[in-house]
């Protein structure tokens, strides 16, 4: 599966660095970390988004019970390295059915986990309210991470949102009553930071919502 570079933001056509700018450029957005085009799953297509990554490399570690890989995205080139990550999970959700899950890690203004919540972005903004206690925790990277709902995101999903090591830390789910698996303090992983393990991650069928969020 191949493809061109996107706006992380709306998904349209980007123009590559050139004459008269050094950096990508949207249309909309402006200059903008290019999505690069997502490839089908695989120990390979992890190696290679966490071998550029400048951002964590989020997947729950290990896997709940059923739960499969089912994809990667980068957002960024191979100057700037990879701004934002996105990794999809799928599996039993909590209260029957199938679950789906991304886990987005970027800086700054990159909007893809807006994105993927289905908000206007870049970032959650004033829809965190975060004088609130959390509405759920994960450990990310062994530190205990507080996360808050995404008010105003599309009724069929729940998104949660925090900051883990000073950069975005966006939970998506799908059915909305996924959200459960938030609850239960879910254990994240860096895969950067995982090694020879990597080789050890069972996967299954790209993910449509990388794909069409």
């Amino acid at each position: 599966m191949r493809g061109e570079p996107s706006c992380p933001k709306c998904g349209g056509r980007v123009r590559a660095p050139g004459l008269f700018n050094d950096s990508w450029q949207c249309d909309a957005h402006g200059t903008v970390y290019p999505l690069q085009p997502v490839i089908p799953p695989s120990v390979e297509a992890l190696n290679v988004v966490v071998q550029r990554a400048q951002v964590p490399v989020w997947m729950p570690w290990p896997l709940p019970v059923g739960w499969l890989f089912t994809g990667v995205a980068c957002a960024g080139d191979d100057r700037s390295g990879g701004r934002a990550t996105a990794v999809a999970c799928s599996g039993p959700g909590p209260l029957g059915g199938m679950g789906e899950l991304i886990l987005v890690a970027e800086e700054l203004d990159v909007g893809l986990g807006a994105r993927y919540a289905g908000i206007g972005g870049p970032d959650p903004g004033p829809r965190l309210d975060v004088e609130k206690p959390p509405d759920a925790k994960v450990l990310a990277g062994g530190r205990p991470t507080p996360l808050w709902l995404v008010s105003g995101t599309p009724a069929d999903r729940a998104v949660f949102a925090g900051e883990a090591l000073g950069l975005w830390l966006w939970a998506v789910v799908w059915p909305e009553q996924s959200g459960l698996l938030l609850y239960d303090e879910l254990v994240l992983a860096d895969l950067r930071e995982v090694g020879a393990e990597l080789e050890l991650v069972p996967y299954g069928a790209l993910s449509p919502r990388l794909l069409h969020p």
